[in-house]
């Protein structure tokens, strides 16, 4: 199929309106993963009876079954129990719960990675639990892990595209709708894969950013 330029830059507004969606997707399900994943590796750290375990399961449960599946279990599924939630919410729901099960194994490697003295000096101060926690434990955890964590949020905003399979009107659905209406993949397809590349890039060289002044 011979490459259409006025075509090609028709379609143009509508894969961005596409990926702003995408890119929504993205920061809400990021925020919803980075805060869960926090809550759910403190108490696998601590060991905290039973609620470790299921916990434990929780993150075993979700890295070990496939993101598709999630989605068409939230999609299909809730609404049989009478829980219908809109597509775009059911999108950023489906991201931040399989996200988070991955941010809470990279907090607690990031833990376990506190040296001992600073736990120690905290405890020789009398200082607070939580201030302990959030003011030295988890600061020092920060460091060595945002790379990590910037992977991950951007290996979501390139997985938001599986979110097609539910009809979410992200990037790449616009792109298939685009598509099967004129007859015509290449172009839709082939700008929604340029888009993916460029917004994967600047984020890519955002995190470099963060990660170095983290690091000062």
């Amino acid at each position: 199929m011979i490459w259409d330029s006025a075509f090609a830059i028709g379609i143009v507004p509508q894969l961005l309106r596409g990926l702003l969606t995408t890119i929504l997707i993205t920061l809400i399900g990021s925020l919803i993963a980075l805060v869960i994943g926090l809550i759910v590796a403190i108490p696998r750290f601590l060991k905290v009876p039973v609620l470790s375990q299921l916990l434990t399961f929780y993150v075993q449960f979700i890295r070990g079954t496939p993101l598709l599946i999630q989605a068409y279990a939230i999609y299909f599924v809730l609404p049989s129990f009478g829980v219908i939630l809109p597509t775009l919410l059911t999108g950023i729901i489906v991201m931040g719960i399989n996200y988070s099960a991955y941010t809470a194994e990279v907090y607690r490697a990031g833990i376990e990675s506190v040296p001992q003295g600073q736990w120690e000096a905290a405890r020789a101060l009398s200082l607070p639990k939580a201030r302990t926690w959030w003011r030295i434990i988890i600061p020092l955890s920060l460091r060595g892990i945002v790379p990590a964590l910037g992977n991950y949020v951007i290996q979501m905003f390139k997985d938001s595209a599986i979110l097609s399979a539910i009809t979410v009107t992200e990037l790449m659905t616009q792109a298939l709708k685009i598509g099967s209406s004129s007859y015509r993949y290449v172009e839709p397809l082939t700008l929604a894969g340029v888009l993916f590349l460029i917004v994967s890039y600047a984020a890519s060289l955002l995190v470099k950013r963060v990660e170095n002044n983290v690091r000062k």
